[in-house]
């Protein structure tokens, strides 16, 4: 049972959990999201967005100074973060009991890795652009936070590929390394910091305070998964057909902290040099230009979502191969 809790501890658990990584990152390529049991029960996030709801309406309120807001979302950290790892205990405990733990936590992993869903609506955006820019706008929409309404056909084409790049770390990558560290305690804690900042660590009034630790605690645990991207999509960009794989790391290396973020510079870098565009720059949310440096040259053009999604499966590819070398080592 030891080794499905944190496998990384016991050479056993090591490997029997680079089985059930490679067996969850396959599954998702292959079936992505299974619609049909979300029909019938909540998707694993929505359970956990409801939790922090709930929690929220407990420990935020209007009257609260700073110093207190930053403490209750301290709390809230804490609460749903400790609350995820203890599931994803049980969880592993249950299938360590079982002859099949490590199909059975492979199974459960799958559901909180977005490989397949993230290069579907991707690709999306492209077929919607080559329609007409209104369905690409439409398209783009459902994967970025930015108002789409005035973007013209490179506007759509940067955002979708900045999403591609940004949430292969945040939402494949990042996934897979805490699964494989922590197992499913590590894997369900992830995606509580992962939600949570997506929930609440914003830069606006309500949050600037409350959401400042589980931004900040975001941060560090993206921190491997942003420069593992970065570097994997440089080595693929060397055989993805369209892709330079030394203007990625050029890009990357040099210019990855012009980003705002002291992650997404990486993979975005990388992506932008990979097929020869300009990444990242201003933007609109909620009305406002956002102000922000660009990542590499280039106006992106629909052309540019089919090659970055065929470096994006390139790269996949070889997390699989990776993976599968690990268990054969």
């Amino acid at each position: 049972m030891f080794e499905f809790v944190f496998p990384v501890l016991t050479e056993n658990g090591w490997a029997q959990g680079l089985q059930a990584v490679l067996l969850a990152f396959v599954l998702d390529l292959l079936f992505g999201e299974p619609k049909w049991l979300y029909r019938h029960m909540p998707h694993p996030i929505v359970w956990i967005g409801g939790l922090i709801e709930g929690l929220e309406a407990g420990l935020l309120k209007d009257d609260q100074s700073p110093a207190g807001q930053i403490f209750k979302g301290g709390a809230l950290v804490v609460i749903v973060v400790g609350l995820c790892a203890v599931a994803g205990m049980i969880l592993a405990w249950v299938a360590a009991f079982s002859g099949y733990g490590w199909i059975i936590t492979g199974v459960i992993g799958s559901t909180l890795i977005a490989a397949r869903s993230l290069h579907d609506h991707v690709i999306a955006v492209g077929v919607g652009l080559t329609e007409n820019l209104a369905d690409g706008r439409r398209a783009v929409s459902h994967i970025v936070g930015r108002d789409p309404k005035n973007l013209d056909e490179a506007g759509v084409s940067r955002a979708a590929l900045e999403s591609l790049a940004e949430n292969f770390s945040d939402g494949v990558v990042a996934p897979l390394f805490w699964f494989l560290v922590a197992g499913l305690p590590g894997l369900l804690a992830y995606k509580a910091i992962n939600t949570l900042d997506s929930m609440v660590g914003h830069r606006n009034t309500r949050y600037l305070y409350f959401g400042r630790i589980a931004a900040r605690l975001d941060d560090v645990v993206n921190w491997p998964a942003a420069r593992i991207t970065g570097l994997l999509f440089c080595l693929c960009a060397l055989l993805s057909p369209g892709s330079r794989g030394r203007e990625a790391w050029a890009v990357m290396w040099h210019e990855h902290g012009k980003h705002a973020s002291p992650n997404a510079g990486w993979p975005e870098g990388a992506m932008a040099g990979a097929l020869g565009i300009g990444l990242a720059g201003p933007r609109i949310y909620q009305g406002k230009i956002v102000d922000g440096a660009w990542l590499g040259a280039g106006e992106a053009g629909v052309e540019d979502i089919s090659r970055g999604c065929r470096l994006y499966c390139w790269t996949c590819g070889l997390v699989v191969l990776v993976l599968l070398a690990g268990i054969l080592v």
